[in-house]
């Protein structure tokens, strides 16, 4: 997720999609950029290490996977070099002000600046939403069009990743506003765990809602042709006469 549109990557080459898959398993990367820092955490203070040295200690881990990751792929990552600059932001102002709060903050800060982003990407050539889930899911389309031809020639199919951009954008938004309000008023201790659950919880609602919205709004059978079933056409869509899925009785009617 990027802060403004202009770093999208519109349309990821082939090259690109391919390698998407060549990254490290979610599961490592889940326990390196989440799991880490908040057992180092609580390891830490646990050990009588102060809140502001313990948190810039776990936030680091993060930032030094985003190098390595860097150093092995030869891949910028738009993203790891975003959080790298909030984290060093938040350092400093930490250290000076001397408040662990504000090292807190910065989940809200990356969750909303992402949830701004996927709105803006709205005027460009294609909506966040899209972009991601075109690595995740159209090698998943077997027999299925380009997603660039269904984009051009589909409108239902344009404005099923709008909204969903929309959808992403609101929620994220809304994600920010609940780490801001826990980073200042909740005991300090307890903040690193409760964003760390609220990561987990977010990205499950978020995928339930998600994919609700997306088989109502029919995105399945515009990917997967070859298992549609019998559904109304979509605003802007012609009507299909006499589609795949129209059976007649042995007596013709």
């Amino acid at each position: 997720m990027t802060s403004s549109g202009s770093t999208l990557p519109d349309e990821p080459s082939p090259d690109s999609r391919d390698s998407a898959g060549s990254g490290p398993p979610l599961l490592l990367t889940v326990l390196v950029d989440f799991g880490v820092p908040i057992g180092l955490y609580y390891g830490l203070t646990a050990a009588g290490v102060d809140d502001v040295i313990a948190l810039t200690a776990g936030a680091v881990v993060p930032a030094m996977a985003t190098l390595v990751r860097f150093v092995r792929t030869r891949r910028l990552d738009v993203l790891g070099v975003f959080v790298t600059v909030m984290l060093v932001l938040s350092i400093v102002v930490s250290v000076i002000g001397g408040s662990p709060r504000l090292l807190l903050v910065r989940d809200g800060w990356l969750t909303g600046v992402a949830g701004l982003g996927f709105l803006v990407s709205l005027r460009g050539r294609r909506p966040m939403a899209f972009v991601f889930s075109r690595r995740l899911l159209e090698r998943q389309s077997m027999g299925g069009r380009d997603w660039d031809e269904l984009w051009d020639e589909v409108p239902r199919f344009r404005r099923i990743w709008q909204v969903t951009t929309v959808i992403w954008g609101i929620g994220l938004l809304v994600d920010s506003g609940i780490r801001t309000l826990m980073a200042y008023t909740l005991p300090v201790h307890l903040v690193p765990a409760l964003n760390g659950v609220q990561y987990g919880v977010f990205t499950l609602l978020m995928l339930v809602i998600v994919n609700i919205y997306h088989a109502r709004a029919g995105l399945w059978p515009i990917l997967m042709p070859q298992f549609d079933s019998p559904t109304l056409p979509g605003p802007g869509d012609p009507p299909a006469a006499g589609g795949p899925g129209l059976r007649t009785g042995p007596d013709g009617g």
